[in-house]
């Protein structure tokens, strides 16, 4: 899915997402240094997530990005390289990809695989960056597709789990997605998941060697049908 197959949004400044300065009275989260316990607590909070979806349709399932993925992921990006340009710049090296491990390896970033159910392929990336607790609670989406399973639908279910899984599972509040204009496929996908548009910046992140006007889109947990859910704890009581 792109402009002809391609779904997906640039955000960031690594080019991932545009981070968010924290107004009086937000506190950013903060990222642990243990990022193997960090992301088996993603993985056991995504299967918890997905027990209460019991759902036989679902033709996706969602894990966090592991350090097993390396090949098959590099190799995606590599056949996919037609479709990411210019909206997005993936790992396509091993020292690349373990420095994105890296930085997803606490609680402040999570990156997610979209795969397949029946078996198990990757069919696209979701990053949930710069996540900022206290009065804030917001995170940005990046997300792509992958040129051999791209235009038939996995990103669009898999991305609307995800939102579910940050309002539901994350307790945030907020998701903000930047998608330059030209990117009329992922336009359309997050109007269709319900986002609203909230502005324009001209120049606002460095992708694929220029700098890139971006449309700016965000969703909320009251704009979705979502079960009643605690705040998270950060969330000052007034």
């Amino acid at each position: 899915m792109a402009v002809g197959r391609l779904l997906k949004t640039s955000t960031g400044s690594r080019p991932w997402s545009a981070g968010v300065l924290a107004a009086p009275g937000t506190v950013p989260s903060m990222v642990q240094s243990n990022g193997v316990q960090v992301t088996g607590e993603a993985e056991a909070a995504i299967e918890a997530f997905l027990a209460d979806r019991p759902d036989g349709s679902r033709r996706v399932t969602l894990r966090p990005v592991a350090g097993g993925d390396q090949s098959e992921f590099l190799d995606l990006v590599a056949r996919s390289t037609d479709l990411h340009r210019p909206w997005m710049s993936l790992p396509a090296t091993p020292q690349a990809f373990q420095a994105h491990l890296a930085r997803y390896g606490g609680p402040a970033e999570e990156s997610l695989l979209i795969c397949l159910r029946d078996t198990g392929a990757i069919a696209g990336l979701v990053n949930i960056s710069s996540i900022i607790r206290g009065r804030f609670q917001n995170g940005s989406l990046a997300y792509a597709a992958f040129a051999p399973t791209a235009g038939q639908g996995y990103m669009s279910e898999g991305l609307g789990l995800i939102i579910h899984y940050a309002f539901e599972r994350l307790r945030l509040h907020r998701l903000e997605a930047q998608i330059q204009p030209g990117n009329s496929a992922s336009l359309k996908l997050v109007e269709r998941l319900g986002f609203r548009q909230e502005g324009y910046s001209p120049d606002l992140l460095f992708i694929d060697g220029a700098w890139r006007d971006h449309e700016r889109w965000a969703i909320t947990s009251s704009m979705i049908d979502i079960p009643p859910t605690d705040p998270h704890p950060t969330l000052p009581e007034r």
